[in-house]
Order: C-alpha cells, then sequence, then structure tokens
C-alpha cells in the first residue's frame, strides 16, 4: 500500500456481467447504483447489445478508517427496462476491501430480471439480489448445536 492509498476504501466493488430476461440477453437497459456511506453516491450504465454492463470500483478517501467504528455501507443497482423497474442488487457492504462482495474475485454476475430474489451472506454482509456469481456464501449457524 503506497501513500496514496492512505485511508482508502472501496464502497462498491467494481462489477461486471449481463443482464437477461427470461434466459435473453436485453440490450440497452438502464442500470442505476447507488451507494451510502455517509452520503449517498450514484452512478449508471447501459447494457449493450448482448445485455453486458460494466461498472468500476467506487472508493473513498476517509479518516475514519483508522477509528475504532465499524464499516457500513449501504448498496443498491436497479435496473430500468422497457417500462419497468427491477431491484437486482441490494446489499449492506461491511468490510472496506475491494472484491469484498466475491471473497476477493472479480464480481461477474449473471441476472435474470423476471428470477426469485435470494438472499446470501457473504463476509458477514447480507445480499439481497436477481444475480448469480461465483462466491461461496457463509455457512450457516447451526442453532440447534447448543
Amino acid at each position: 500500500m503506497g501513500i496514496t492509498d492512505a485511508g482508502k476504501v472501496c464502497l462498491f466493488s467494481g462489477m461486471s456481467g449481463i443482464i437477461k430476461l427470461d434466459g435473453k440477453p436485453v440490450s440497452g437497459a438502464k442500470l442505476i447504483r447507488s451507494v451510502k456511506k455517509e452520503k449517498k453516491r450514484f452512478d449508471e450504465t447501459i447494457t449493450d447489445e448482448n445485455g453486458r454492463f460494466e461498472f468500476k470500483p467506487i472508493f473513498e478517501r476517509t479518516i475514519t478508517k483508522f477509528l475504532p467504528m465499524e464499516f457500513v455501507v449501504q448498496q443498491v443497482i436497479w435496473v430500468h427496462y422497457e417500462g419497468k423497474e427491477y431491484k437486482m442488487w441490494s446489499g449492506v457492504k461491511r468490510t472496506e476491501e475491494e472484491n469484498a462482495e466475491s471473497r476477493g474475485k472479480p464480481l461477474v454476475v449473471t441476472c435474470d430480471l423476471n428470477s426469485e430474489e435470494s438472499l446470501i451472506e457473504v463476509n458477514g454482509s447480507p445480499i439481497f439480489s436477481l444475480c448469480k456469481w461465483d462466491v461461496e456464501p457463509d455457512t450457516k449457524l447451526d442453532l440447534n448445536f447448543f
């Protein structure tokens, strides 16, 4: 880590992937990503003719990285397509490292807008999503053990 990385935290990792509707790639869908730590930020992208999209990572420099406080960032991605709105991703990022949402691997997703939303937990962070990606979710705690 260099001096330019001092206080740098990742609010939302870079993400790329394909948006589908009923298994077919969606061209021209507008994706709006929001992230909120202390203030809300937005960016957006459009899927290409093959349904592909890409978001760059969102970083922030903060002195709170060096303070004994919990790291909590709200993440949401909405997809707007043919007059409908779909919540593709909704989560809480609880670690400041890039690619924590995929245990250090690049975050590459495949999302079908008509799929059922699923909940997984990765690195202690809950994620509700219409997407699938290469990640091993946290193991469930066996409450019957006690």
